[in-house]
């Protein structure tokens, strides 16, 4: 009895040794929240706290990410999206409760629903044909998001039967509905067109890291063709610092919310460790650095890696980029209303490049981002016409595309912003290699 009594207080000890630690301060910055983690090394818990953060649809605005031994301890500057620091006491311990589990590696589930994986050639029209064949199907979207990328799509979409409210079981009916929407997806015979599907009930996963891990494996980060060359807006640069063993990942561009979760889940997803990262955002720019190593302890080892990792990072920025007019369509819920609208889409030359698909309390909420059939801003006269045929009070303009940058000479700007920012962090870390500076304490 007593040696049982001792193993139950050596294992309370264990886990609270290796529970993260979460400290909120508000009185430290002016600006900001400050959310400070202490956490056991272990691979995926740095993405599992941004993730929490940025599902509150918090903004980290600085970040600062070090690692001693087999200990992390990470500092966030956090706001809301209106630039406000965190007041709301639920909210500080939600953030609190909710890292502080990450230790036990607890999942998002999505619960009574089956949920539906779709990869496959991205075309004007698509999203209308798919939700067109679900309808047909008596299948119900209850949540839904897809992304478009490089001429590829993905999907994670969340069904239930329309009739009995209940998630689809009958292998012979998921067959079905598999066989007619790869034969959308597939398009044209092109090997690369191939759809891949997947189906299962009660999955337990986060939707936007699966849309990366499908994209990554549809290698959408692959260029094929001149019209879909990455955008120069986004600057990546990999470098390895030898005396160190580290390899160092810059990454400039546009800030928006979830860049960091999104660069945070391709690095961990792609098998590498944070060691050390600075993320600073200054007005609408943001610029991250990363000291990395693969899991075993070795940098980036050959130009083709390197050159991998610079187009993957480019392509895990670009997969979110808002590209067209944010249409909000808040409807209530009803059969076949998801076709009835993306069907008005496509009858007017809009093509989808992103969606958000909601329903709650049988009131639907659907986020689109459309552009016209070139992929270019689509005209405003155009944008009202669909608004009055689909309903003015229930199709929203929420967020029209900011003003691009001139060609030539803003793009030109930001890369040469982005290099001497790298090439400064260069002359840092040589300086500190000899010796004559030293890290602050």
């Amino acid at each position: 009895m007593a040696m049982k009594g001792y193993l139950d207080e050596y294992e309370k000890l264990v886990i609270r040794m290796n529970t993260p630690r979460v400290v909120i301060d508000n009185g430290v910055c002016s600006s900001a929240t400050i959310v400070k983690v202490d956490s056991p090394r272990g691979h995926g818990i740095l993405l599992e706290a941004v993730q929490i953060l940025t599902d509150l649809n918090l903004s980290i605005k600085k970040a600062y990410i070090s690692s001693d031994g087999r200990w992390n301890m990470d500092v966030f500057h956090v706001t809301d999206l209106n630039g406000n620091k965190l007041n709301d006491q639920s909210v500080l311990k939600y953030i609190e409760q909710s890292i502080e589990t990450v230790y036990y590696g607890e999942d998002i589930e999505v619960n009574g629903l089956t949920a539906l994986e779709l990869t496959g050639t991205d075309r004007i029209g698509l999203l209308s044909e798919m939700f067109a064949v679900l309808s047909d199907l008596n299948c119900d979207v209850v949540d839904a998001k897809l992304w478009t990328h490089n001429g590829r799509v993905a999907s994670m979409i969340y069904l239930k039967d329309c009739s009995s409210g209940s998630p689809i079981l009958d292998s012979h009916r998921i067959s079905k509905i598999e066989g007619r929407l790869k034969n959308v997806l597939n398009g044209d015979n092109d090997f690369k067109s191939a759809a891949k599907s997947c189906v299962s009930v009660d999955m337990m996963t986060h939707i936007e890291r699966r849309l990366h891990q499908l994209m990554f494996e549809d290698r959408d980060y692959e260029k094929r063709s001149k019209k879909q060359e990455r955008s120069p807006m986004v600057v990546v640069t990999v470098q390895n610092w030898a005396e160190r063993g580290y390899s160092v990942v810059n990454v400039h561009c546009r800030d928006r919310t979830k860049l960091l979760f999104d660069v945070v889940c391709t690095l961990t997803d792609m098998e590498y460790a944070v060691f050390h990262a600075t993320i600073n955002t200054s007005e609408d720019q943001a610029h991250l650095e990363f000291y990395i190593r693969h899991k075993d302890g070795s940098p980036i080892s050959s130009e083709a890696e390197r050159q991998r990792v610079i187009q993957c990072l480019e392509a895990a920025v670009e997969r979110r980029a808002s590209e067209g007019v944010r249409l909000e369509l808040r409807h209530p819920d009803k059969q076949g209303l998801l076709a009835e609208v993306t069907r008005t889409f496509r009858e007017n030359g809009l093509n989808v490049t992103r969606t958000e698909i909601s329903t709650s309390c049988g009131m639907a909420t659907n986020i689109f981002y459309v552009t016209n059939a070139n992929g270019d801003e689509a005209d405003s006269k155009l944008i009202e016409s669909v608004r009055e045929k689909i309903g003015l009070e229930c199709l929203r303009v929420k967020e029209m595309p900011s003003v691009k940058q001139r060609k030539g000479d803003g793009e030109e700007h930001q890369q040469t912003k982005a290099v001497l920012v790298s090439l400064g962090s260069l002359v840092w870390r040589n300086l500190f290699s000899f010796g004559l500076i030293k890290s602050c304490s």
